[in-house]
């Protein structure tokens, strides 16, 4: 009995892969000494790929579903082992099962500031990260390309590799998309396409399928951020300079009223200071808009203009005046500080 049992053992009847957790891309089915008989069965389960390899060559690749093992379902391999006319049982060969599972939530990011060229602000520096999910597209070439004879390939040896290649692509993805870079920044799902668009030919090289990336965060330099968020202002206000120039303004007058406590030198300086402010608010203005919105250039130029003679009826002179003998009242005990602060405030609206 023993002896028909180890004879049985020698010759495979079934051949088929159960996965037993997450995270395994191709495995190589135990063959050990043991041969595939004639008519032996092979299953492959949805999100499967089976691969025969005869003496290093790829042979026959089996989808979903359950083969008998024969001269019609081996066509490749009938021709590489010259089975003219008869199946010749038992046969040894290699088989690889794949997983093409969608492996999700793999984590890429930049472990160091990268280095990118932009048309509008040369080399720009920046750190971001994201996530990305993949699935094996084409078994043969990942056998070939990638995991070859290996008993177990596995998702954690593949990851440095993919992570290379998006961290490789980034200032590719930026240049080929032929958006300027902030505004790429600003809408990260932009971001995420044209990255997309860079990655999809290099994973293919591998047999492999970019089904999703991500861009969860990008970090620019602090000069970078401040002109950002400039841009995302006049967004908001719908590219209107006038507009943009009030908020600015209303955002600086409370700095200018914290000198009111220090007495009339304090006071008039701060009178001063908004209104040259406001003037040369203009001129920033003109310059902000050129510089995010070069093709506006003529309509901002014109706005500047149209809005000049309005600053120039402001009388910061007689505000400052006014504030310094107000100063001189509530000193003396005439004026409350909350009368103080409610003329103050009228005064410094005029300015605006």
């Amino acid at each position: 009995m023993a002896l028909m049992d180890f004879i049985k053992k020698q010759f495979i009847d079934i051949i088929q892969w159960t996965e037993s957790g997450d995270g395994t891309l191709a495995w190589r089915f135990p063959m050990a000494e043991m041969e595939i008989q004639n008519g032996a069965s092979l299953t492959v389960r949805e999100s499967q790929v089976a691969v025969f390899v005869n003496e290093g060559q790829v042979a026959d690749v089996f989808g979903p579903g359950m083969y008998k093992l024969t001269t019609q379902t081996l066509p490749v391999l009938t021709y590489l082992k010259n089975w003219d006319k008869l199946f010749e049982s038992p046969f040894k060969t290699d088989v690889y099962f794949f997983s093409t599972r969608q492996q999700i939530d793999q984590k890429w990011g930049t472990p160091q500031p990268i280095t990118i060229r932009d048309k509008d602000f040369g080399a720009v520096r920046l750190r971001a990260f994201g996530n990305y999910s993949f699935r094996i597209g084409d078994a043969k070439r990942f056998h070939t390309e990638i995991s070859g004879t290996r008993d177990i390939y596995s998702v954690a040896d593949l990851d440095g590799q993919l992570r290379g290649l998006v961290l490789q692509n980034i200032s590719n993805a930026i240049a080929a998309s032929g958006v300027p870079f902030l505004d790429l920044a600003a809408n990260q799902i932009q971001f995420a396409t044209a990255l997309a668009a860079q990655l999809v030919p290099e994973f293919e090289k591998i047999g492999i399928k970019l089904e999703n990336i991500t861009v969860q965060n990008v970090s620019l330099p602090e000069e970078l951020q401040k002109i950002l968020d400039q841009k995302i202002g006049m967004g908001m206000v719908g590219n209107d300079m006038g507009k943009f120039m009030q908020y600015q303004t209303a955002q600086a007058i409370p700095k200018f009223a914290e000198g009111s406590g220090n007495g009339g030198g304090g006071i008039a300086g701060d009178a001063m200071g908004l209104g040259a402010g406001v003037a040369l608010g203009q001129v920033l203005a003109q310059n902000l808009s050129q510089g995010l919105n070069p093709n506006n250039n003529v309509g901002a130029a014109a706005a500047a203009a149209a809005s000049a003679p309005v600053v120039a009826v402001v009388s910061a002179a007689d505000v400052m005046t006014t504030l310094e003998k107000l100063g001189e009242l509530k000193t003396k005990g005439i004026l409350t500080q909350e009368e103080f602060d409610a003329k103050k405030a009228d005064l410094l609206k005029k300015l605006v």
